[in-house]
């Protein structure tokens, strides 16, 4: 079973997969920040094109669900390249949380669609409070970038309406 999370920067996406990852016998997570191109992710787009989807229903989701055996490489933000090829992760579920996730290429992959259900504005604020908290200065980034992007991908794709499980996180 794949299980996608999804929701607005901010939302919380990551910290409820890591709950989950730990309550959930056989649950195993793939951070989506391992599929983000950090120059396409800067840009604006309505359909969030900086997530490497391709990359991830090829190398993940797809011999995930198959249980086939296979390598993935997550993106090294240090290097600003994609990193080793890794084993993916084996077990019952799968946990991936990830912006603009519920997309119609990745559609077929997921078995559960939970969002993150917290409006665009706290999310946002959650986003550059984290953000400020760890050193980086991205208002800029959010104000002028992401946030048009998580709207017009919300509109464009309605990810809450594909939503099976709606958290209130």
């Amino acid at each position: 079973m794949v299980a996608g999370i999804s929701g607005f920067g901010g939302s919380g996406k990551s910290t409820l997969a890591r709950s989950l990852e730990s309550a959930v016998q056989g649950a195993v997570r793939m951070r989506g920040d391992d599929f983000l191109d950090p120059a396409r992710s800067h840009r604006r787009s309505t359909d969030w094109d900086g997530v490497d989807r391709e990359r991830l229903m090829h190398d993940v989701l797809l011999p995930f669900r198959d249980r086939r055996e296979a390598t993935f490489q997550r993106f090294d933000w240090s290097r600003r390249a994609l990193g080793e090829p890794k084993p993916v992760p084996r077990g019952e579920v799968m946990l991936v949380d990830l912006i603009g996730l519920f997309h119609p290429s990745t559609e077929a992959a997921l078995d559960l669609r939970i969002w993150c259900d917290v409006d665009l504005e706290t999310a946002t604020a959650r986003g550059l409070a984290r953000d400020a908290a760890i050193g980086r200065k991205h208002e800029t980034l959010w104000k002028d970038v992401w946030v048009p992007n998580e709207r017009d991908f919300s509109e464009r794709f309605d990810p809450r309406g594909a939503a099976e499980v709606l958290f209130a996180g």
